[in-house]
């Protein structure tokens, strides 16, 4: 029913900047709450970034300020722009669509981001 698929991962040095991309094939897509979430090695997956149908945003404190969620509801796309990158923000990154917070929604695979010296 709904594909999401990310991209845009790799191993960068502390400080570097990845952009990932997240694309959905959801006919709700316009109307549909984005989000990005992580997973570390032994952590929970946690929301990194998320941005309404209005183009609300919200950030983890943890990446407030160096990350920038966007979207573009012409490609169906999202994006998450990565900058001064640590070596905490190691983690598999999800891709999550959901027409509102009451639901739990579609996932991607996720992409891989590696910080590292």
């Amino acid at each position: 029913q709904v594909q999401v698929v990310e991209s845009g991962g790799g191993v960068v040095q502390p400080g570097g900047s990845l952009r990932l991309s997240c694309v959905v094939s959801s006919d709700l897509f316009s109307v549909s709450i984005l989000g990005w979430y992580r997973q570390a090695p032994g952590k929970q997956r946690e929301l990194v970034a998320d941005i309404t149908a209005s183009d609300s945003t919200d950030y983890a404190e943890a990446v407030k300020g160096r990350f920038t969620i966007y979207r573009d509801n012409n490609k169906k796309m999202a994006y998450l722009q990565m900058n001064s990158l640590k070596p905490e923000d190691t983690a598999i990154y999800y891709c999550n669509i959901r027409i509102s917070y009451s639901h739990s929604g579609s996932w991607g695979q996720g992409t891989q981001v590696t910080v590292s010296s």
